[in-house]
Parts: structure tokens; sequence; C-alpha cells
């Protein structure tokens, strides 16, 4: 494992190279490198993420974890399913929890999080609806879920938490052909 000034190939050696050596899944000795570092703290950082992805560390970064997760996932599910659940991430959980390392996210910082999408409003003043809230926090409850399946986290930080919004909306009424063209007749008769 390495990182090192960039000087092959015509490199003037102002951008890092991160070189690292691991074990795939099936026990093969693999080589991995990536080049054009602006700083060898990039460099580095890169490094260690790509070390704790490899071994499976749960102190991995939770956006390093993310990008593992939706990798296992994307083979499992509908391409549909897949873009709903990268923009539910990208748009609502990411941004609060991508600087946190995955085993330090406790039942609190997940109160915390559930407290701040209740506050959001748009410029109407109205908030998101309950069933968006409760697909949010049930996509967040995976990811965690997964972890403790497959990374061997010891819990579900969500698991402490009151799950919040409602798993099932309100009915619709429809109105019929019938009713329509009833309701129609009585209100625009010319």
């Amino acid at each position: 494992m390495a990182v090192y000034r960039d000087k092959s190939n015509g490199y003037d050696g102002k951008t890092w190279r991160v070189a690292v050596y691991y074990t795939d899944w099936q026990g093969n000795k693999k080589k991995h490198e990536k080049r054009g570092f602006k700083t060898k703290k990039s460099a580095q950082s890169y490094e260690t993420e790509f070390i704790a992805k490899k071994k499976k560390d749960i102190n991995m970064g939770f956006s390093a974890f993310v990008e593992l997760y939706l990798t296992d996932i994307k083979p499992q599910i509908k391409l549909t399913t897949y873009v709903t659940k990268e923009n539910i991430i990208n748009t609502h959980i990411l941004p609060y929890f991508e600087n946190k390392s995955l085993s330090d996210i406790t039942s609190v910082d997940i109160l915390q999080w559930q407290n701040e999408l209740l506050m959001l409003r748009d410029d109407n003043g109205k908030g998101y609806s309950q069933t968006y809230l409760r697909t949010v926090q049930n996509q967040l409850n995976a990811i965690f879920n997964h972890a403790v399946r497959y990374y061997d986290l010891p819990k579900n930080p969500c698991a402490a938490t009151k799950k919040i919004g409602k798993s099932k909306a309100k009915e619709m009424l429809f109105w019929t052909k019938e009713e329509y063209w009833k309701f129609a007749e009585e209100n625009f008769a010319y």
C-alpha cells in the first residue's frame, strides 16, 4: 500500500497516485491503482476508504458504505426501484450522515435526523406526506439492516427509535364514469 507522487507516463509529479494490494472475494491477490489526486491527503483518504471497503470494516465512512450497499443490491432489484432508492439516499440520507463513520451513528443521531425531516417545509409551509416520511425512514433502516446482516455491524441504530410517518395513506376517492357524467349533467346543463 502506497501513496506517492505520480511521475510515470508523462505525469509532471504534481499529482498523487495510490497503489493498493488486496484479496478479492475469491481469494485472489489483486492490485488496485488510482491516479490524479491533487493532494496527498485526498490520496490517503481514498486509500483508507478503499481498504475499509475491501476488508468490510464497519469503521468506514457512511458514504463509502452506501456505495457498497447500492452495488450489492443493484443486481437484485428493478432499475426503477434502484433509481428511487438512490434518489432518496442522495436527497435525504447522505447529506446528514455522509461525514460520519458507519459504526459511530447512534439512535440519537437517527432521532435528530428524523426531527430535521419532520421540520422541512416547502414555500407554502407544507411538509412531506406521512407515507413519504415512512419510505425515507425505511430506506435508512434497510441500509443499516444490510450492514448488520452482511458486514457485521453489531446492531441497527434505527431499531431503538420510533418510526416516523405512516405506512398506509388515506383512502383516495375516485368518481366512476357514471358519477362524473351525472355531476356534469346537473351542473353544466345549458
